[in-house]
């Protein structure tokens, strides 16, 4: 049976969330007023993919664009009305909806319109990390060129003339651009549906129980907030099988904005070690002074305060901040069919001059 999503489990889909974010995957604040809308209006249920018949629509809801932008405005009926204009482009009902991964408001994206419209929130993701581009979560659908998908975007800044809405049909490379260059030019960030899928697809490529995840996490940390900022990360570490490898001081900052990514590096300065943050929207990538790969996308990567033990996302990082970087392996959660689809991984090689492939499609 369903479970009726709440207020504290829109707490822990946010706290969980933030874990599995690896730096982006939106913002806390974001997550809180959307997950708090949606069982003000309605009563969500997040459903077991096993409790849906195989023919049954499911579409993917998300935000598209950089964490760090700053004139985006995504309003929760956004989100709603991106639904509700894919649903009418679809043969047959759509009954669910899904998140392409989880993050500090990306696990709670489709709460909302599922509330809204009456239909079921399934316990799937199409990553169970944050990542930087569309075709990452895509379920290995980017590399099709016999499947014709439709995606939707809807947001953008009223006062500034920067709203949009967009229908689009087509590959889901060729879409996944499209959608790219709108998140870009509505400010930044964009509310976004697509991929109407049946659940037999969803079932054999998306990392089942994916939102559970972030939830069972999410209330590991509430438990253990009151014990103080030590306790929050020896729970993270043992709840997700994760490692602190360093922790240390920010010493330097380079992320840009770049047509709708957040691409750079962090530096973090511990003793005679410095370790190396890429950044593609979310931590891609750690290398130690001398340049040896420590973990790479897929493991989740995130940086975590060291006094508190709260997320810190990589647009609130700041310079002199005492950060602990941790790193979850990827043997110790499922994989997605998009995550391992070789055809997602060129252009974000190219954005952050790095290898990251060879890693994430190896052994």
């Amino acid at each position: 049976m369903g479970k009726t999503l709440t207020l504290d489990d829109v707490k822990a889909a946010v706290k969980g969330g933030s874990v599995y974010a690896a730096g982006g995957g939106g913002w806390p604040d974001h997550g809180l007023e959307i997950g708090t809308a949606a069982i003000t209006v309605g009563k969500p249920e997040l459903v077991s993919i096993d409790e849906l018949p195989d023919d049954a629509i499911i579409v993917t809801t998300s935000a598209i664009g950089a964490p760090a932008g700053r004139d985006w405005e995504m309003r929760g009926i956004d989100y709603i009305k991106a639904v509700q204009l894919l649903a009418e482009q679809v043969e047959g009902k759509v009954v669910g909806v899904m998140t392409p991964q989880n993050g500090m408001s990306s696990t709670i994206n489709g709460w909302l319109p599922a509330a809204a419209l009456g239909l079921k929130v399934v316990d799937a993701t199409g990553d169970i990390r944050a990542h930087p581009t569309g075709k990452m979560g895509s379920l290995g659908l980017a590399s099709r060129t016999d499947f014709e998908t439709i995606q939707v975007v809807v947001g953008g800044r009223r006062d500034t003339g920067s709203y949009l809405e967009l229908v689009v049909k087509g590959t889901p490379a060729k879409t996944s651009s499209v959608l790219r260059t709108a998140a870009d030019l509505s400010g930044g960030f964009i509310a976004c549906a697509r991929h109407p899928l049946p659940a037999s697809y969803v079932k054999q490529n998306a990392v089942i129980g994916g939102i559970s995840k972030a939830l069972d996490l999410g209330y590991a940390i509430l438990e253990a907030e009151p014990q103080g900022g030590q306790a929050v990360i020896d729970t993270i570490c043992s709840t997700t099988h994760g490692v602190i490898l360093g922790a240390g001081e920010v010493i330097s900052y380079s992320v840009a904005y770049s047509g709708a990514f957040d691409i750079g590096t962090i530096v973090i300065q511990q003793n005679d070690e410095r370790f190396t943050l890429h950044v593609m929207n979310e931590y891609m990538a750690v290398e130690n002074s001398e340049g040896q790969r420590l973990t790479t996308f897929p493991d989740v990567i995130t940086t975590l305060d060291a006094r508190t033990g709260a997320v810190v996302r990589v647009g609130d990082v700041k310079l002199g901040a005492e950060l602990a970087i941790l790193s979850i392996n990827k043997k110790h959660f499922s994989l997605s069919a998009g995550v391992l689809d070789p055809t997602v991984y060129p252009e974000v090689e190219e954005a952050l001059g790095i290898s990251i492939a060879d890693y994430a499609l190896g052994n």
